[in-house]
């Protein structure tokens, strides 16, 4: 059961298995995409579709028919990896093996659905994969293996999944023939450590120049591919509109003082980007996109788009 990238990176790791057959695959259905807002398959579903596999795509995973269709493949295992619905109790008890989710975290630090941008966010160091035996709650299951990996300090969410991805793919399996054979111990999560990864959404990429830059850019990273963090450019000279979106990209936080500075002014155009004033230090911008351009790095943006010091970024679209 799955939906997304990491999702894929899973379920050709079992097909790659010659001791593993792949009864089905269960994914979300169709969804309007684009500006067109045409239906298309999720990132699971069109992988399986390629590998000739039997799918189901249910609006609901708990309805009676699908857990007929789940029953008839009589799976010693269900393997769940970014697959986006809750699992109620008769699928949970429905394989022998039981339900095995692959949790891109150290469980149970970020618990949900963002735990990779969730992790840079907070400015941890190290996170890793998780095999948890599913359960009721939300991520809160026993923990049968885990594997740790360093977050690098130029790590974005999308060069952490790259390699968290295939580490789960490996932990996995490894993991199924040891549970198979009852050589694994689950163990309990510890409640003291539970926190938690909430859903992204589009507006927390809204940078917000009162927050300290460091935090700032942590959040960039974090964010990098999706939602991506932003600002909004000053508007053209006499245009009363907010000015276009610029997408920030790479940066960095820098301890010198913005001299007194509103947060979201430019204090600084002289360096390898503009250098923007923050609640605590000033966020250097080192790779940006404007709307409908290409991703630049920030000395040359500032070339195409020659801000001043005492500009101000920020505001909200109107």
């Amino acid at each position: 059961m799955g939906s997304a990238d990491v999702s894929c990176v899973v379920l050709r790791a079992l097909l790659a298995s010659p001791e593993i057959e792949v009864a089905g695959v269960v994914t979300q259905p169709d969804r309007p995409c684009g500006r067109q807002r045409s239906f298309q398959p999720c990132a699971c579903k069109a992988d399986a579709e390629s590998h000739g596999l039997t799918i189901i795509a249910p609006e609901k995973i708990n309805a009676p028919d699908v857990l007929a269709q789940l029953t008839s493949w009589a799976p010693q295992a269900i393997v769940v990896v970014a697959y986006g619905q809750f699992l109620g109790e008769r699928i949970l008890r429905l394989p022998p093996l039981g339900c095995l989710n692959v949790h891109l975290s150290l469980l149970p630090r970020h618990r949900g659905a963002a735990p990779v941008q969730r992790a840079i966010a907070a400015g941890d160091t190290v996170t890793g994969v998780t095999i948890m035996l599913m359960d009721k709650g939300m991520d809160s299951g026993a923990i049968l293996m885990q594997a740790q990996e360093t977050i690098a300090s130029d790590d974005t969410a999308g060069t952490l999944y790259d390699r968290l991805a295939p580490l789960g793919a490996a932990l996995l399996l490894r993991c199924l023939p040891l549970w198979q054979a009852g050589a694994i111990a689950p163990r309990v999560q510890d409640p003291a450590g539970v926190t938690y990864a909430p859903k992204l959404n589009k507006q927390e990429g809204l940078l917000d120049w009162k927050l300290p830059a460091s935090e700032l850019a942590l959040r960039v990273r974090a964010f990098n591919p999706w939602p991506a963090c932003y600002t909004w450019l000053p508007p053209e000279r006499g245009a009363a509109r907010v000015g276009e979106r610029l997408k920030v990209l790479r940066a960095a936080a820098e301890t010198a003082p913005a001299d007194g500075a509103a947060p979201g002014t430019v204090a600084d155009v002289a360096g390898p980007g503009p250098a923007v004033a923050t609640g605590a230090g000033r966020l250097r911008l080192l790779q940006v996109q404007r709307e409908g351009g290409r991703v630049v790095d920030g000395r040359a943006f500032l070339c195409g788009c020659p801000l001043s010091v005492g500009s101000r970024l920020g505001g909200a679209a109107t």
